[in-house]
């Protein structure tokens, strides 16, 4: 899609006719990585953004929680609204306490700005290190902010293509704050538990700091046949969860840009089951694991 058609034809990125899951997820179940996109004629869209997402606004949102059985959630913002957080502040703003957030900031953002997103309930800023997704930023000046993150009980957020995990893996152990790994470290399903990428993520998690979101089960096998959708991202999300259960939460990625598809969140959270067969590991994966990390009232 060229840049011309991303601003005149918007992309829908959700099903709009979300389906129930076919089990009950346990109470306080956490969502732990969606985004919120508009209206755009509250909340513009970023002029650099890559994509224009069909409003996926707050209210969307919290209707397809309901659905799903989902009652807390993290909101990441998305380059769709660039460095303006405004839009995830106010879908926390209007979430009863059962929402909070991950913010895009600067480097060089001031430490009254932290503040303030603390305050708001953010619990982390997030990094990206995506060709489609614009130049990234230098982990070494990431790595300078964590003391300043520290202060305001920020954590870092990372989303990285596989093959930077060689690069960054020795730059994130030293982060002076908990590190969360976005959608099992973007590696290939396909090419299985024994390839190098996967292998590193895996050593990169031995530090006691470091998290993984078992989410995207549906990015890293994008494209599995509809009869076999998803089934090598759910063999590498186990052993994940078998290697790093405590430090493992789930997120749906609502709502799906970039995509080669768009997934059916119903059958993302009936995974889960699969990933994590057992009541207590189900527990710590959607409650225990989030509330650690990111603190709900």
């Amino acid at each position: 899609m060229t840049p011309s058609q991303d601003q005149t034809l918007p992309v829908r990125t959700y099903d709009a006719q979300p389906q129930t899951p076919n089990w009950q997820l346990p109470p306080g179940a956490c969502d732990a990585h969606v985004h919120v996109f508009g209206p755009p004629e509250r909340f513009a869209y970023n002029p650099l953004r890559q994509i224009t997402p069909v409003a996926a606004p707050r209210d969307t949102l919290y209707a397809l929680h309901r659905t799903l059985g989902i009652e807390r959630c993290v909101i990441v913002q998305s380059m769709v609204h660039g460095m303006d957080n405004s839009v995830v502040e106010d879908a926390i703003a209007h979430g009863e306490g059962r929402y909070l957030g991950v913010a895009l900031v600067p480097v060089d953002v001031p430490d009254a700005e932290l503040a303030r997103l603390a305050q708001a309930g953010m619990r982390g800023v997030r990094f990206n290190f995506m060709r489609h997704l614009g130049a990234g930023t230098d982990v070494r000046e990431v790595l300078a902010l964590t003391p300043r993150l520290a202060a305001h009980g920020l954590h870092l957020q990372v989303h990285f293509e596989s093959a930077l995990v060689h690069e960054l893996g020795p730059w994130l152990v030293q982060s002076q704050v908990p590190v969360v790994i976005d959608h099992m470290g973007r590696v290939d399903a396909r090419l299985g538990a024994q390839h190098e990428d996967f292998q590193a993520l895996m050593r990169l998690l031995d530090a006691p700091h470091l998290w993984v979101k078992l989410s995207g089960i549906d990015r890293i096998d994008a494209h599995a046949a509809p009869d076999e959708r998803y089934i090598h991202g759910v063999a590498l999300a186990q052993q994940l969860w078998r290697a790093h259960g405590d430090r493992c939460v789930w997120g749906s990625d609502w709502p799906h840009p970039n995509h080669t598809h768009i997934p059916n969140d119903a059958g993302l959270v009936n995974a889960i089951p699969t990933i994590v067969p057992n009541a207590a590991g189900q527990q710590a994966l959607l409650v225990d694991n989030p509330q650690r990390l990111y603190r709900f009232a």
